[in-house]
């Protein structure tokens, strides 16, 4: 049988014989020489790309007219509406820009906006565990309406009339109703209410709508021209000393004449 000395038994035990004293070694020199291979990070679950359909309800609005997108996101994997946030965005001046946004819950969301010139629109969705999705973008061009024409004419309320001036400062009758249609739809009319009386689609009196053009007449011949505002007033530049305003329509030998949609 073999003798063992001291510094064998010492080892055998994970201790160190060092000037005659026993000392443990250390953790590290005591532990296996296996190596042992780190458990490695389980990866993120990876995003699911849904499936988004929009629906424009016009292609040519009105201004003043509200737009509205129709936007519904569904998960492939699950068949199942996604969760989520959906923006409508619209690009001018070189940028998108948000002009509406809504949760999608259970249902499709509806997103509105009252654009005041033509853009591209495109709808953008987020959600957590989704990747973010971008529908193609629309053009939606925005065309002169008798709002556009009547907000353009309450601008210039106070205006003081003078003879023969057509704006953008002082007008006359026809002056004003020439500056107003050329500045908000881009509609030329002669600087004279009997000439404007030839212009555009003849309407009856009953079916007239704001916007419209008055023709004021004398027999046959036109000699004051307003804008139409509703409930029987128009606004126009009535005279000399006068101001552009709301007034009363105060004839019934008028023709009304729509140059807008």
């Amino acid at each position: 049988m073999p003798a063992f000395g001291p510094g064998t038994v010492a080892l055998s035990l994970g201790l160190c014989l060092c000037a005659g004293q026993l000392i443990a070694a250390s953790p590290a020199a005591a532990a296996s020489t296996t190596a042992v291979t780190p458990v490695a990070a389980s990866s993120a679950a990876a995003k699911v790309t849904p499936k988004l359909a929009a629906t424009t309800s016009t292609r040519n609005l009105k201004w003043g007219s509200t737009l509205k997108v129709t936007a519904k996101v569904i998960d492939p994997a699950t068949g199942k509406v996604a969760k989520g946030t959906v923006r409508l965005q619209g690009y001018s001046n070189g940028a998108w820009r948000n002009l509406d946004s809504g949760k999608v819950g259970s249902k499709a969301v509806t997103l509105t906006a009252k654009p005041k010139s033509t853009l591209y629109v495109r709808t953008v969705f987020t959600g957590s565990g989704y990747n973010q999705k971008v529908t193609s973008k629309v053009k939606v061009k925005v065309v002169a309406s008798g709002a556009k024409i009547l907000a353009e004419a309450k601008k210039h309320k106070g205006a003081l009339y003078k003879y023969g001036a057509s704006g953008p400062k002082r007008f006359d009758c026809s002056g004003f109703t020439k500056y107003v249609y050329k500045k908000a739809a881009g509609k030329k009319l002669p600087h004279k209410a009997n000439s404007q009386q030839k212009y555009g689609k003849s309407v009856a009196k009953k079916n007239k709508k704001v916007g419209d053009l008055i023709i004021f007449r004398n027999g046959s011949y036109g000699y004051h021209a307003g804008i139409y505002a509703g409930n029987g007033y128009m606004y126009d530049s009535p005279s000399t000393g006068k101001r552009v305003g709301k007034h009363k329509i105060w004839s019934k030998n008028y023709v009304v004449k729509r140059l807008v949609a």
